[in-house]
This record gives structure tokens, C-alpha cells and sequence, in this order.
């Protein structure tokens, strides 16, 4: 409630305990994470590697699930995994999809998923954050670092009663760290593989 003062003509806000309590209790609940799952129907992981020095081969795995907890008030992000079926390689070349689960690079037989994992990211501004944590492919860990973009988040437009969040991410590996060196020699594969991700989220 409100009054005026009599001698300075100030307006005084007042509030009772059980007011502010409430006040409180709603600024909490705004606070707190909630979890985020990725759209199996909206989502792409690909990536891009040279070939010989002549253009990159664009790929992609058509089979992708994770979740994350993220805070759209605070903007902390946690608890991040994404898991990525490495048989489900795509590259519109069956010859070569076939080549790609091989022995040769994902093995997809003996390691059948490949694993991001983050505790945490670190926001860089408002929309951008930077994503260190740990990718297991062919069964060997290492760091990884993904720049990601929160593109939007609203009521989904499609019919479907959701609240989604869409997200942008690029990283890059050395595929030979995790003891993939088939055709290094000469450059015929490129070492160095591009990771480019799109998805969106559904708040659950």
C-alpha cells in the first residue's frame, strides 16, 4: 500500500511481511533453472573436413539427443550432455558413409556414441557464452570448446504448446587426438574438423 505524505508530498510505499515474502518468494521462482531438452526434430550436428586441399566434406549425424539446465534470468547454463549416434554419419555418399563408421574413423561398431558433457558455460554477453567441457569419441576424452549463440526464446509459433530455445554453436577438433589418423599422410583428410551445431529446445 501507498500514502502521501502530509508535510513533503512524498509518495511512501509500505509493505507487510506477508507482502514481501511473496515479493521474495516470486523473484526466486523467476531464478531457477529449468531443464532444456533438445528437439530430436529440429536439431543438426555436422561437420566440415578437408579433402585433399581440393573443398571441405560437409557431414552430419542424424541421430542426436542432450539436455542442459539453463537460467534465463541469471543466464547460468549447467549440466550439459549431448549424445550423438556416430553410425547415424551422413555425407550423401553411401560408399563413404559407410568408410566413415569404419575402423578407419568412428569405428561405429565398438564405440557406438559419441559424448559432450559440460558442467557449466561461461557467459561472454548477453546472447553468447563459451562452452568448455569434455568430448569422448573412439573412447578417448578430451577438452572441447564451443561458442554458442541464444538466438531466441519464446512460445513455440508451430501449434505445438511449447516454450523453445534456440541455439547456434561452432567448435573444432584435431581428429587425430583421439587416435583418428587414417590418410593424415599428405593431407588427403584433414586434421582439423569443423563442428557446427543447430538445435532447438524444448523447456520441460
Amino acid at each position: 500500500m501507498s500514502y502521501r505524505s502530509k508535510t513533503s508530498g512524498t509518495v511512501v510505499l509500505r509493505c507487510g511481511s506477508a507482502g514481501l515474502a511473496l515479493m521474495l518468494c516470486a523473484a526466486s521462482a523467476q531464478a531457477e533453472p529449468a531443464e532444456y531438452r533438445i528437439d530430436p526434430e529440429h536439431v543438426a550436428v555436422a561437420f566440415l573436413v578437408g579433402h585433399a586441399g581440393y573443398a571441405k566434406v560437409l557431414g552430419q549425424f542424424l541421430e542426436v539427443e542432450g539436455s542442459y539446465m539453463f537460467d534465463e534470468e541469471t543466464g547460468v547454463l549447467s549440466d550439459i550432455e549431448v549424445v550423438v549416434d556416430t553410425a547415424s554419419v551422413f555425407s550423401n555418399h553411401d560408399d563413404r558413409d559407410d568408410h566413415l563408421r569404419s575402423g578407419d574413423f568412428l569405428n561405429s561398431r565398438r564405440n557406438p556414441e559419441m559424448t559432450f558433457t559440460a558442467e557449466t558455460g561461461a557467459r561472454t554477453s548477453q546472447r553468447t557464452f563459451e562452452v568448455t567441457g569434455q568430448l569422448e569419441l573412439l573412447g578417448v576424452m578430451r577438452p572441447l570448446t564451443l561458442q554458442a549463440t541464444w538466438n531466441k526464446s519464446e512460445d513455440y509459433p508451430f501449434g505445438r504448446s511449447a516454450y523453445v530455445m534456440g541455439v547456434s554453436a561452432r567448435g573444432m577438433i584435431m581428429r587425430s587426438e583421439f587416435g583418428m589418423d587414417y590418410a593424415l599422410d599428405g593431407d588427403l583428410v584433414g586434421d582439423e574438423v569443423e563442428i557446427v551445431i543447430e538445435f532447438e529446445a524444448r523447456r520441460q
